[in-house]
């Protein structure tokens, strides 16, 4: 008998949460963000100036508290700090698969 469950990948998912997807999209978005204010070394007050956001929102940002941020407020952030954004749009593999967002972010050298 196990006495661990195996993730699925999403603990959003594996914890029952509506809208499990775009929860974990949006913490991954923010993930990148807050990797970027650091490679740059921005600071919150800096980051709160160049995003137009209040210093308790770059706080919530950077501790994962999402709630009010949507999605297309992340990309428009990510845009703010020079990043480019690529959409792709593609087929469910399988039909028993579940559709799903995924966050993926390639730095070039």
């Amino acid at each position: 008998m196990l006495d661990y469950t195996i993730s699925s990948g999403n603990i959003f998912q594996d914890l029952g949460f509506a809208n499990a997807e775009e929860k974990l999209a949006k913490v991954k978005l923010a993930s990148v963000i807050a990797d970027i204010l650091e490679q740059q070394q921005i600071t919150p007050q800096q980051a709160a100036q160049i995003l137009g956001l209040e210093l308790e929102q770059i706080n919530n940002l950077s501790n994962g508290i999402l709630k009010e941020f949507t999605i297309e407020n992340l990309l428009t952030y990510l845009i703010q700090l020079g990043q480019n954004i690529e959409i792709m749009v593609t087929n469910q593999q399988t039909e028993k698969s579940q559709p799903k967002i995924n966050v993926v972010y390639q730095t070039i050298a």
